[in-house]
């Protein structure tokens, strides 16, 4: 049964995230307040020493923290505090159902707010996907929020260089009926997920009602040079060329969204990925973490360590 809170935010039932696999982590919760909305719940994961070095670790569409389980066991036996929200609307976060709601730059404030709310700052960061598409903005509107960057299968799309996937995407997520996220999850996979795993992905979303954040992402997407969003991001972009965070790109070879040509957009771009050895891992594809989660926890300590450039701050 939907638990509704002050209108119109939907809170996805606990029971609907009993006995997911391999997924034995405690949740926390944050409140952060909207303008519009009022109180929002946010979920996140907490894993590892609290004086451990911090990395701050955010999903995309249309997933949830329940995408990194396969990353965050090697960051903690590595010593590391791995800290994985749910973006609003996804996984056990509050998720409004007025589609104006979520906005590319209400989901920046949105993620702002957490970050404030739970003092990790400053902090390591790993972004995919519309995670990077948040946390790049971020990072170039509040670079002392972050000690290092690590953009995997993301970018900041301009609305040029726009893969032929993503218009597809744009356009079935916003005319099918019923938006099937374990199964688009699995299909953005090289290693498949189980009939469990898709069963988790499909956790945050009881009905069709609980999925407004999922189907509105694609439609955020700058597709134009003109749309609000390309706009913000070439000043962000602008930015990064004159910020010396340490910025490595990690994407999936497989990848059909941004693979040869959103890392290329940021390793150009960013003043802290040059001399970086970015990588392109073979037989992963956009969904990352689930294809590579042990190498990327691997490649986040040898970056945070020195070992993929020049020497970085790991406090």
């Amino acid at each position: 049964m939907a638990v509704q809170l002050q209108s119109p935010v939907l809170r996805t039932p606990d029971d609907r995230f009993a006995d997911l696999p391999d997924f034995p982590f405690a949740p926390h919760y944050v409140e952060i307040a909207d303008p519009d909305v009022g109180v929002i719940r946010q979920h996140y994961l907490d894993e590892g020493p609290r004086d451990g070095v911090r990395i701050l670790l955010l999903h995309g569409e249309p997933s949830w923290s329940y995408l990194y389980r396969k990353v965050i066991p090697g960051l903690v036996s590595r010593g590391y505090r791995a800290i994985a929200p749910d973006l609003i609307g996804f996984g056990r976060s509050d998720k409004p159902t007025d589609p104006a709601l979520y906005t590319y730059r209400r989901h920046v404030a949105w993620m702002a707010s957490f970050i404030e709310a739970t003092r990790i700052a400053p902090v390591h960061l790993f972004c995919q996907d519309w995670g990077g598409l948040i946390g790049l903005r971020l990072a170039a509107e509040k670079p002392d929020l972050f000690l290092s960057v690590c953009a995997a299968n993301t970018g900041l799309p301009d609305g040029r260089r726009l893969s032929p996937f993503v218009h597809v995407w744009r356009l079935f997520a916003r005319l099918t009926p019923v938006l099937p996220v374990g199964q688009i999850v699995s299909q953005l996979t090289t290693c498949g997920l189980s009939p469990d795993e898709r069963r988790a992905y499909d956790a945050p979303f009881p009905s069709e009602t609980y999925k407004t954040a999922a189907r509105r992402f694609p439609q955020l997407i700058p597709v134009s040079p003109e749309d609000e969003g390309a706009r913000d991001n070439r000043k962000a972009l602008a930015a990064l060329g004159h910020i010396n965070t340490p910025l490595l790109t990690v994407f999936g070879a497989d990848d059909p969204v941004a693979t040869g040509t959103w890392d290329r957009m940021l390793q150009e771009a960013a003043a802290g990925a040059r001399g970086r050895q970015h990588r392109v891992i073979a037989k992963a594809g956009h969904m990352i973490q689930e294809d590579a989660g042990p190498l990327l926890a691997e490649i986040l300590d040898a970056f945070i360590r020195g070992g993929n450039g020049s020497p970085l701050t790991t406090g």
